[in-house]
């Protein structure tokens, strides 16, 4: 852990001299800490700005760590600095903010206040003040860490507080675009935009393949002024003449590693050539920043400013996790024996196939439990009904490919359990995560086959942790 008498160094990212609040970026590790003017030597506050470099100690809050007794860096001395400090879990920093504090419009704050939040997560903390000045950003943050609300409400702030497109007696223009991997995703986006834009007259639509697109030409017809769209579709609808982007300011790609993975990336690039350049911010919101990712980043996103929510050491302490080693053919068996534990209230289960989703439920509906598979092959009225039992509670059981669970947002899921052991190492932090949300706790299983002992060493060396064995199980 990070050493409360130890003196850090960093460098501001940015300070709100207004306000009297900002954050300073780590020169140890990158990590982002909060900084309040109260922590500032006397005579310092009105002279802080990005890139100053400053001294400081770590200071544990209700909810994390802040910065105190702060002054200016008169010489950098990097043998002060230990190299064994772990980075920041998202949940460690604790912003000491309400959203009153973010320059919020007073119908926004409302919206916010009307859903029950107050204080927000620390991307949002960081987010929000960087995209309100209208700056180019990346954003690596895992699923759960508040993400959506934290493009959403600044974009709907700046909006709000550009009259011209409310009042305009003609059809509204796209002012906004939002590109998204699944269809889950993006009707979630937009369903976040509903929620928090609700009081501000302002007006969207999601578009997405799967479905006939008449009932979505027609709302576009009656103009939008922000507009989420799956790739496919948006450029079939662009094609059409149905999609004008040319008055786009803001472009926002959400679950940039996830875009690469479902091979859309040269669509991100056709798209973004439909989209003035000039005074365009851009912002890229990933759970992990790839080659690829970062190459795409540096080709559209003018001196970006990077938020790294995402934790290098990424378990929660809250999150039990355990490892069944077990063969494959046996694990049908250990599924179900497992589900028979009533203290699994709803249960995320990850395939490998397709196929494979389908044959597991199928079994366990033979078995009266009530369960139900969301992947590819589903239609979308299929998929949103199967997620829509799921958040009611009307399935206990959801099973799930790892592409289509990209988007999906239901609380209290009680246990993760991984059938399949993923390809990539850092997709097991994707699943688990499901069942930590925000912090929250949860239970975690794993399957693995004999002749992968090789992904879990993986694993745990991701995760630096030694995950429990079971053996015996069954």
């Amino acid at each position: 852990m990070l050493k409360e008498t130890q003196r850090m160094t960093g460098t501001v990212k940015w300070y709100n001299e207004k306000k009297g609040f900002g954050f300073i970026t780590l020169d140890s590790d990158g990590k982002d800490i909060f900084l309040h003017h109260t922590a500032l030597q006397p005579n310092e506050d009105n002279n802080i700005t990005s890139g100053d470099c400053l001294t400081f100690t770590i200071q544990p809050q209700k909810k994390g760590l802040a910065a105190i007794e702060v002054t200016r860096l008169e010489e950098v001395v990097q043998s002060r600095i230990s190299k064994k400090n772990k980075p920041l879990q998202y949940n460690q920093i604790d912003s000491g903010l309400n959203f009153a504090d973010l320059d919020l419009d007073s119908k926004i704050l409302q919206a916010v206040r009307d859903s029950g939040y107050e204080a927000p997560t620390p991307i949002q903390a960081q987010a929000i003040p960087i995209i309100l000045n209208e700056k180019d950003m990346i954003g690596c943050a895992q699923t759960g860490t508040g993400k959506t609300a934290a493009f959403a409400l600044p974009i709907l702030q700046r909006l709000v507080s550009i009259k011209n497109n409310n009042n305009m007696k003609t059809k509204r223009k796209i002012r906004v675009l939002v590109v998204a991997p699944t269809r889950e995703l993006a009707i979630q986006i937009k369903d976040s935009f509903n929620i928090y834009g609700k009081y501000t007259g302002l007006r969207n639509t999601v578009v997405y393949g799967g479905v006939g697109q008449n009932p979505q030409v027609k709302k576009l017809q009656q103009g939008v002024d922000i507009l989420v769209a799956t790739p496919g579709r948006l450029l079939d609808l662009i094609r059409q003449g149905h999609i004008n982007l040319g008055y786009v300011e803001v472009l926002i790609l959400d679950e940039g590693d996830r875009m690469l993975d479902m091979g859309f990336i040269n669509d991100i690039r056709t798209i973004i050539n439909y989209i003035p350049k000039k005074n365009r911010q851009t912002l890229l919101f990933s759970a992990t920043i790839p080659p690829e990712v970062k190459k795409l980043a540096n080709s559209i996103l003018n001196t970006p400013i990077r938020i790294d929510i995402s934790p290098e050491q990424p378990t929660l302490e809250v999150l039990k996790q355990s490892v069944f080693l077990i063969s494959k053919k046996k694990k049908q068996a250990l599924l179900e024996k497992l589900l028979v534990d009533k203290s699994i209230k709803r249960a995320l289960v990850f395939m490998r196939t397709k196929h494979g989703a389908n044959r597991v439920v199928k079994i366990l509906k033979r078995k009266g439990i009530h369960t139900d598979a969301i992947h590819g092959n589903k239609s979308q009225t299929a998929r949103q009904k199967a997620l829509q039992s799921f958040r009611t509670g009307a399935i206990r059981v959801l099973v799930a490919t790892d592409v289509a669970s990209r988007g999906i947002d239901v609380d209290e899921i009680s246990h993760v359990i991984q059938f399949d052991l993923p390809d990539e190492t850092e997709t097991y932090l994707h699943r688990i995560g499901r069942t930590a949300r925000a912090g929250a706790g949860g239970i975690a299983y794993a399957f693995c086959e004999e002749n992968q002992l090789h992904k879990l060493k993986e694993i745990e060396k991701l995760i630096r942790m030694r995950l429990k064995i079971v053996k015996n199980h069954i």
